[in-house]
């Protein structure tokens, strides 16, 4: 409606700019009284441009000075005696009232309105104009505030009625996705947990054998991050989804996960499946070679940077041996002075941790830098399936491990 009272507007001063032009070029009142339309409604589009909304007291403005009060200057000083030639003036009176009809509330319209209709009556009556035409401006001026209030009424009526549709979808869609969170979850316990405590209450299965007891450990530590992801008040992530499923795939090779969220940021798909396809290689290289069965995994936000890091307390490598330092990950000598995090024996992640604790900052949400890294290269899985696949998608990894001390592997995003 701003840009339809501006185009109403528009007509209205292209119409008395011809007046003028043709019959009262002659006189410098016209002139005045054209520009100062002109300027009234320049200054009316300027504050609707800022506060994108006709601001009401520039168009009451409008009302009092041209709709109101340039009719009679009009008359007293620029010779407008007769009806044709105070008609223009006049127009510009309707576009006042269909202005006012957008930015006022109803008393405040009607106000106005009535005031332009005596003001016009009265500029009429002075002119000795003809009683068909003062009641057809009469009638346009009332209509054009009716036409104008009633498609404002109907745009804000229609704009509220999509909004309410769109929070319906929105819910219902959210309702969806957790119904589809919650089968899957009642699929997952399905094949683990009840599954395990079947067979232990049928007597099938020996509950105190060491293959037993570690597939209680995995289906306990699954467990554990069910609960903590209902008691999380942050949205399902489709990162934290897919990390998830490294996490199983990793635990139905035999290998404990312990594993921790916090603040995950929102990602493209393809990052979150770069980021848990990279994960799956890490936690692979820790079952197969590490001389553990348990690895820590933590995914973290920090200033909307993903970082998820794994780490174990197997047996390690050096560094040197694997490739020369600083030069085997993505993100060259530079970023071996400390841009991959803290060491895996320095922080609660690393491999010599004692509380067993998943990963760096997890309680304070801080995932950042506290010290050196060595970057490493390593076979086929860590070239290919790790730093390639983090560069491919703009981010970077960082190996770092020590003789004894185990392995801590970082993947960030962006790098």
């Amino acid at each position: 409606m701003v840009i339809a009272t501006a185009l109403y507007r528009g007509s209205h001063l292209v119409a008395g700019g011809v007046v003028v032009a043709q019959h009262q070029r002659d006189r410098l009142f016209p002139w005045l009284a054209l520009s100062a339309a002109i300027a009234s409604t320049a200054l009316i589009w300027f504050m609707a441009a800022r506060h994108r909304r006709l601001v009401p007291w520039v168009v009451g403005l409008d009302v009092l000075v041209i709709g109101c009060l340039l009719p009679f200057g009009a008359y007293a000083w620029g010779g407008a005696r007769t009806q044709e030639s105070v008609a223009w003036v006049m127009l510009l009176g309707g576009s006042a009232s269909a202005m006012a009809a957008v930015a006022f509330g109803a008393r405040l319209l009607a106000v106005a309105v009535a005031l332009l209709v005596a003001t016009h009556l009265a500029g009429y009556l002075m002119v000795e104009a003809d009683a068909a035409v003062t009641g057809a401006h009469l009638n346009a001026l009332v209509f054009s505030a009716v036409v104008s209030w009633v498609l404002t009424w109907y745009l804000c009526r229609q704009g509220e009625q999509v909004d309410s549709a769109n929070r319906r979808a929105l819910a219902a869609e959210a309702q969806r996705a957790r119904f589809a969170e919650r089968v899957a979850h009642h699929n997952a316990l399905h094949d683990t947990v009840l599954a395990t405590l079947t067979a232990i209450a049928r007597g099938g299965v020996d509950a105190n054998t060491s293959m037993m007891r570690e597939r209680c450990a995995r289906e306990a530590a699954y467990l554990r991050r069910l609960v903590e992801q209902a008691d999380d008040r942050e949205p399902a992530s489709e990162v934290r989804a897919a990390l998830e499923e490294s996490v199983r795939a990793a635990e139905a090779l035999g290998l404990r996960v312990t594993a921790r969220y916090h603040e995950l940021p929102a990602v493209p798909g393809e990052i979150a499946l770069a980021m848990a396809r990279a994960t799956t290689e890490a936690l692979n290289n820790v079952r197969c070679h590490a001389g553990t069965g348990h690895a820590f995994l933590t995914a973290v936000g920090d200033s909307g940077r993903l970082i998820v890091t794994v780490v174990d307390r197997g047996r390690g490598f050096d560094t040197g041996s694997a490739g020369p330092e600083g030069a085997g990950g993505p993100g060259g000598p530079d970023d071996a002075g400390g841009a991959a995090g803290p060491r895996a024996s320095d922080g609660a992640a690393g491999p010599r941790a004692s509380d067993g604790a998943a990963g760096p900052g997890v309680s304070g949400g801080s995932a950042g830098p506290v010290g050196p890294v060595r970057q490493a290269t390593g076979g086929i899985g860590l070239d290919r399936s790790v730093y390639a696949r983090m560069r491919g998608v703009g981010g970077r990894a960082f190996v770092d491990s020590a003789l004894g001390e185990g392995v801590r592997v970082e993947l960030r995003w962006p790098g």
